[in-house]
């Protein structure tokens, strides 16, 4: 089993806008960064661990746990002229994007970018690291243990 954190903007897609959702799983589409892409594409597995992050908002960060609901899959938003994750480069036959569905387990109190910073054992976690910019990223074993044992 992996573990990952996957940002979201929480006026586009929040934890209780999952939890509200069929199922209490949602598609994370609209990633086109291939970085991120290949995670989700070549690492995901059903049953990952996700720390499920706020970001772009007043006070980012972790706001909930979640799991990776589903193998990976071609993006549709790609091939839709009228979305904003259009790309006319990616056709049906040779998707260029894909994504997950994550399934929504809980929401835990917001854990703020700054009190994860104040965490040692939390030091070397790629979202702490400066330029991250990435919307997905690996999170360790060790990291996920104390987070989710600790912190939430």
């Amino acid at each position: 089993m992996k573990y990952w954190l996957m940002k979201s903007e929480p006026d586009e897609c929040s934890i209780d806008d999952v939890l509200a959702a069929p199922r209490r799983s949602t598609p994370w589409s609209g990633v086109r960064n291939y970085q991120a892409r290949n995670f989700m594409r070549d690492q995901m597995k059903v049953g990952d661990g996700v720390l499920f992050y706020h970001s772009s908002c007043d006070e980012p960060g972790i706001a909930g746990i979640a799991e990776v609901a589903c193998a990976a899959y071609p993006d549709v938003t790609q091939f839709d002229p009228k979305s904003d994750y259009y790309d006319a480069k990616a056709k049906r036959d040779a998707p260029r994007w894909f994504n997950v569905d994550v399934r929504a387990l809980k929401k835990t109190r917001l854990v703020p970018l700054a009190e994860l910073r104040k965490h040692k054992p939390l030091s070397g976690m790629r979202l702490l690291r400066p330029g991250n910019r990435l919307s997905i990223t690996p999170v360790s074993a060790a990291e996920w243990k104390y987070i989710t044992g600790r912190l939430v």
